[in-house]
């Protein structure tokens, strides 16, 4: 990144603090992620997939939803890169991403809501 120059020198040096600063393309997977944050039924799916692999229709079960709006939660999880998926047969299991972002999203919601992971916690505290 080449060197920021402001317009206007206020005497703070800001163009020192702002040389590493990251690209748009950073800010965008970040924005990525954080769309994933504007429905609560797509946090309470990633939140159980966080704990668990489950099918559509248990997913459906838990969360009190239709088997149409589970899927369409789990494709926007999918494609923000936080829920990965296997077919077994006939069946597609869903579970949530072994990936940073993933781990940083389960980590805010619990923190946010004050719920720690249930016994059947698959990773590391």
């Amino acid at each position: 990144m080449s060197k920021i120059q402001l317009p206007h020198d206020h005497g703070q040096n800001v163009e020192a603090m702002f040389d590493h600063m990251p690209g748009s393309d950073a800010f965008q997977m970040v924005s990525d992620v954080f769309k994933q944050l504007g429905d609560s039924s797509r946090l309470r799916v990633f939140w159980i997939l966080c704990h668990c692999e489950e099918c559509v229709m248990n997913l459906s079960a838990l969360v009190d939803m239709s088997s149409p709006a589970v899927s369409h939660h789990l494709k926007q999880l999918k494609a923000g890169g936080l829920v990965v998926s296997r077919r077994e047969g006939k069946e597609v299991y869903y579970k949530a991403a072994d990936t940073r972002e993933a781990e940083l999203l389960h980590r805010m919601i619990e923190t946010l809501i004050e719920v720690t992971c249930p016994k059947l916690c698959t990773h590391e505290d």
